[in-house]
C-alpha cells in the first residue's frame, strides 16, 4: 500500500516523532511512505517524495517539521482542489495521514467525503481540539511559557514592576491558564472571560496594599478587549484567520494608565512552539504516528487519532474539528483562587 503523509498548519513541536513513528511501523507493514511537502499545498503542487527509514533517522528530537508545512486551504480554489486530487491519484496514493489542527483536519474531512482514504492525527499547540485529551505540542509550549514567567518573577520583584505575558491561544487559554497557574502569576487573562480593567485593576491594587510591589498577569493573544480580538493587520488566510497580536501591549497601557504602576510587556510567541519537544510530547507524538498507520492498516478513514486518558483510541475527524475545547468555567473559577 502506498501512503502518503503531511504536515500542514503551524509548526509544532512532536511533528517529527509522528513522521518518524509512522514511516517506521509502515516499514514494519511493509507499506511505502511518501512525504507530501509544504502540507496540501505539497499535495497541489505535487511535491511528493518517497520516505525510508534513512529519512526518518535522527529526526526524533528535532523541532519543526522535516517535511515543511503551509496554511493552505485546497477548497478555497477549485483549480487547486482538482490539482490535489488528481495527484492523489497520479502518484497511486492509497491513504493519507494528515497531521494537523483544525483547518488541516478541516479539509482532510472534505477528503474523505469526496471519497479519499484519509485518516487524521491532531496537531495543536493550542490544545483546542476537542476528542482528544491533549495534542502534542501543548505541553512544550506550556514548560517554555512557565519558565519565562518563572524568570520574569525576578526582574519583577527587582524593578517593582507589572510584568504582561503574552502567551499564544486564539480561541482557547489553555497554554495561558496551566502556565500562569504552574508559573505562580498572579492573574490569568484568558479568550473564555472577557477582559474587565477593574479587576485587573483591583488586583494589582490589592496586591501592592500586602506589600507586593509586583505583579505577574498572563494574557492570551486572542483575549478580548471591549469585546473584541486585537490584531495587527485586517489581512486574512487561507481559512479566514486574522493575525492576532497586540494585547498585551494595549494591556500594560490601559495598567499603567489605571495603576500608575510601570509596566513592560514580554511577547513569547513563536519560542512557544519552536525548538525540541518535551519527553511527554515526543512520547505522545510517536504513539499517535504509530496508531495512525493501525487506522490505516485497519481501513478505518475518516478517523483521526486521539489520547482518552492514558489510551490512544480513533474518533472521527468531524467530532473534532466540530466543536473548539475550550476551558471550562469551572476550570478557570478554580484558577482564580491563585489570583492577586
Amino acid at each position: 500500500m502506498k501512503v502518503g503523509i503531511l504536515t500542514g498548519g503551524g509548526d509544532c513541536p512532536g511533528l517529527n516523532p509522528v513522521i518518524r513513528a509512522a514511516v517506521r511501523t509502515a516499514f514494519l507493514e511493509k507499506f511505502e511512505v511518501f512525504g507530501i511537502h509544504n502540507g496540501w499545498k505539497g499535495l497541489v503542487e505535487g511535491e511528493i517524495k518517497p520516505l525510508d527509514l534513512r529519512a526518518v533517522s535522527g529526526i526524533l528530537h528535532r523541532g519543526g517539521t522535516i517535511l515543511g508545512t503551509s496554511r493552505t486551504n485546497p477548497y478555497k480554489d477549485k483549480t487547486d482542489l482538482e490539482k490535489l486530487k488528481s495527484n492523489f491519484k497520479k502518484f497511486g496514493l492509497e491513504a493519507l495521514i494528515a497531521i494537523g489542527g483544525e483547518d488541516t483536519l478541516g479539509v482532510a474531512v472534505k477528503l474523505h467525503k469526496d471519497g479519499f482514504k484519509v485518516v487524521g492525527v491532531p496537531k495543536t499547540i493550542d490544545n483546542d481540539l476537542s476528542g482528544t485529551d491533549f495534542t502534542f505540542g501543548f505541553d512544550t509550549a506550556v514548560n517554555i511559557a512557565m519558565e519565562a514567567i518563572d524568570r520574569l518573577h525576578t526582574t519583577a520583584e527587582s524593578h517593582r514592576r507589572i510584568m504582561v505575558v503574552e502567551v499564544m491561544g486564539r480561541h482557547a487559554g489553555w497554554i495561558a491558564i496551566h502556565s500562569g497557574i504552574a508559573g505562580g502569576a498572579d492573574l490569568i487573562l484568558i479568550p473564555e472571560v472577557p477582559i474587565k480593567m477593574k479587576e485587573v485593576s483591583d488586583v494589582i491594587k490589592k496586591r501592592n496594599e500586602r506589600g507586593k510591589n509586583f505583579s505577574i498577569i498572563v494574557v492570551a493573544e486572542g483575549a478580548k478587549f471591549d469585546g473584541s480580538e486585537v490584531t495587527l493587520e485586517t489581512k486574512l488566510d487561507d481559512f479566514g484567520h486574522v493575525r492576532l497580536g497586540g494585547i498585551g501591549e494595549l494591556l500594560a497601557g490601559k495598567i499603567e494608565e489605571m495603576t500608575g504602576f510601570e509596566t513592560r510587556v514580554t511577547v513569547l510567541g513563536h519560542i512557544q512552539r519552536g525548538g525540541s519537544a518535551t519527553a511527554f510530547d515526543r512520547m505522545l507524538g510517536t504513539r499517535f504516528g504509530a496508531k495512525a498507520v493501525e487506522l490505516v492498516k485497519n481501513g478505518k478513514f475518516g478517523h483521526m487519532v486521539a489520547l482518552r486518558g492514558n489510551d490512544i483510541v480513533s474518533i472521527p475527524i468531524e467530532e473534532a474539528v466540530g466543536k473548539l475545547k475550550t476551558v471550562d468555567p469551572a476550570f478557570y473559577e478554580m484558577a482564580k483562587t491563585f489570583f492577586g
